[in-house]
């Protein structure tokens, strides 16, 4: 019994004489052993594996994870008053005007297409060929800066003589950029759009003449602005609800583009804005196609040059053989999760966009130009290098 006793206490002095003593050698040379006594030295490796792989996934996909958890910190904005839009060529104005619940006017009002200007060449083709019947004016912005401060090419004025079927209805501007490195992409935006207002008063708008605002790619079609124009009492502003592409008419993303707009002008009041500005909405009034672009190198140009630029957190993001994979695959450039409010929408959208074969109600200019226009049909993923 004794010498059980003497064995314990023994050890109880080797601990004590170990840890517990304030000389400098004891404890430079056992605290570590001190400190990790009684622990698994299998769970101390598993950590050492597990916090650094933990700390790299959240570098890798932090965003994701903000994104998918999107619902529990932003709840999604007011719905809109959806207005049923009533078009078929074979119907008069007058009665198109009546089912929306309009009268029709005895003339047209004018209008006025204005537009900040980056790079879109073959989009803005399309856009002014589809709204071209209807446009008393169009009017256009152009900097020598992107938005993220970039030195970029006065590409309109180069390809100025590709659109001399609105010469005479163009009012064209050209805006020097700020190049103020590291500033919110989103304050060269705003400085840009307040020049839009100048250029519009150049241009001759008057109070309640039509103006659309809009990007070059949402593109309203041009019976919604036939129909805005000849009918009385529509609502002083109308967001159009527009159909949603990614890269070309392949890829139908959704519904849900309701940026584009529509004023009755009122002066001192109205300004062009890129933001919900009305609760109004006009369903089915046209096409939005983003990134629709001919050539690989004005897809890199796009992702360096938006307000969205913090969107490329890697540089092998602007690979071309990675962009053109991602095109015909119909995968997120950026390699985000959908924008959207509700767990249900961001999970029923994850993944690759579905390929779609329909080129029914599209602009006709694309289809009476199709064999220039071909990578922006279905079955033509492939880009030029550019």
């Amino acid at each position: 019994m004794s010498g059980g006793y003497s064995n314990s206490k023994k050890t109880d002095d080797i601990y004590e004489k170990v840890c517990g003593q304030a000389s400098f050698a004891a404890l430079t040379m056992s605290r570590l052993r001190c400190m990790l006594r009684g622990i698994d030295i299998r769970i101390c490796i598993v950590l050492l594996i597990a916090i650094p792989v933990f700390m790299f996934g959240i570098y890798l996909h932090g965003q994701k994870i903000t994104y998918f958890l999107r619902p529990l910190w932003e709840s999604p904005p007011k719905p809109f008053h959806e207005i049923p839009h009533y078009y078929n060529e074979n119907v008069t104005m007058e009665r198109l005007c009546h089912l929306h619940g309009w009268k029709v006017r005895e003339s047209p009002r004018r209008v006025f297409d204005a537009v900040l200007f980056n790079n879109e060449i073959d989009i803005l083709a399309l856009r002014w060929n589809e709204l071209s019947p209807y446009v008393t004016q169009f009017v256009l912005l152009e900097s020598n800066s992107t938005f993220t401060s970039l030195l970029k090419p006065l590409l309109f004025a180069g390809n100025r003589h590709q659109f001399k079927f609105v010469e005479p209805r163009l009012t064209y501007g050209m805006i020097g950029g700020r190049f103020k490195k590291g500033e919110n992409p989103f304050v060269e935006e705003a400085y840009q759009r307040v020049a839009l207002d100048q250029l519009l008063r150049i241009a001759g708008i008057e109070e309640d003449d039509l103006l659309t605002m809009s990007d070059v790619d949402e593109i309203p079609s041009g019976h919604t602005i036939n129909l805005l124009r000849w009918c009385d009492d529509i609502p002083p502003v109308i967001h159009l609800q527009l159909r949603n592409y990614l890269y070309s008419f392949e890829y139908h993303v959704d519904n849900k583009s309701w940026r584009a707009s529509v004023h009755r002008y009122k002066p001192g009041k109205t300004r062009y804005a890129h933001y919900r500005q009305s609760d109004i909405i006009l369903f089915d009034s046209g096409w939005h196609c983003s990134f629709c672009f001919r050539y690989v190198s004005e897809f890199i140009f796009k992702m360096k040059a938006y307000s969205h630029t913090d969107r490329v957190r890697f540089p092998h993001y602007l690979n071309p053989k990675r962009i053109q994979d991602v095109i015909c695959k119909g995968a997120d450039l950026f390699d985000m999760l959908p924008e959207e409010y509700t767990f249900k929408e961001i999970i029923g959208k994850m993944g690759p966009i579905p390929h779609s074969y329909s080129a029914v109600h599209l602009p006709a200019y694309l289809l009476n130009n199709a064999e220039k226009y071909k990578y922006l049909l279905p079955g033509n993923c492939r880009r030029e290098s550019g």
